[in-house]
């Protein structure tokens, strides 16, 4: 949270608009981390399911950009897991086919 310049996480917790700030900053250095992926991508098939950029950005929130781009670079082989089982693939299926044309990559996103 410190990249996003917030510190204290009670008042983050108590404070949905924040939070929404936060959610869309960190969606924007994702896609920046995962563009030329998204470029390569999107479109083909992986482990069965169709490879979207808000399917990537969603994975990318569970797991972090860098297991992503694991899993993408080797056709699925290479997977994620949180400690509730939801994974890579289950995220990318489920929030597939979103319009998320308005989050612009961002390397440097703020709150």
């Amino acid at each position: 949270m410190h990249r996003f310049n917030i510190y204290n996480t009670q008042e983050f917790l108590r404070d949905p608009i924040l939070q929404e700030k936060a959610f869309v900053a960190l969606c924007k250095v994702n896609k920046w981390i995962l563009r030329k992926d998204i470029k390569r991508s999107v479109g083909k098939t992986i482990s069965g399911i169709k490879v979207t950029e808000s399917g990537i950005l969603a994975a990318a929130h569970l797991s972090g950009a860098g297991n992503v781009k694991k899993f993408l670079r080797s056709n699925g082989s290479q997977s994620f897991s949180d400690a509730y089982g939801s994974s890579i693939k289950s995220y990318m299926k489920k929030f597939g086919n979103y319009n998320v044309s308005n989050i612009l990559a961002d390397q440097k996103a703020k709150v």
